[in-house]
């Protein structure tokens, strides 16, 4: 992928730059709700990489950082991503008509227990990010893990 595609196909990923608030709803009855998370979305590189740190003040939640490149050829792009916990792990990621993807379906530098998704909905205005984290066993049959909401600071 030549400079100039590479940085078209990062462009499209504008609308994430600034920072966030984040909470986590996750499933049990009552629901739980953990927020006070931040999200911080920055260009690296001269704006060659996505940058996307994450600060959660809980500690059974790890921080992280994410590191998203294009790639060549096609819409997509990858997302490498590090946690508090030694995770390591790569999501292909895609970002269409406000729609944001990610999906982890095979081994990288950890074994694959479990696939994993991710879909979050840009709202019209562009402030409100809502997405779910699914998990699957199989990579057929998904279930609901947990929500995400992130929230552009002003």
């Amino acid at each position: 992928m030549d400079d100039s595609a590479r940085k078209a196909a990062l462009q499209r990923l504008e609308p994430f730059i600034g920072s966030w608030e984040m909470e986590a709803i996750f499933p049990a009855d009552p629901s739980v709700v953990m927020g006070g998370g931040r999200c911080v979305f920055e260009w690296m590189q001269g704006g060659q990489l996505l940058i996307q740190r994450i600060e959660i003040p809980a500690p059974e939640a790890p921080d992280s950082i994410g590191v998203i490149a294009a790639n060549a050829g096609n819409d997509s792009y990858t997302q490498h991503y590090f946690d508090s916990r030694g995770v390591v792990r790569l999501y292909a990621m895609t970002y269409v008509d406000g729609i944001w993807k990610l999906l982890r379906d095979s081994p990288d530098f950890s074994p694959l227990d479990f696939w994993q998704r991710f879909t979050g909905t840009f709202s019209d205005d562009g402030d409100v990010i809502r997405g779910e984290w699914e998990t699957s066993s199989d990579g057929s049959t998904w279930k609901h893990d947990f929500d995400l909401v992130y929230r552009r600071m002003k």
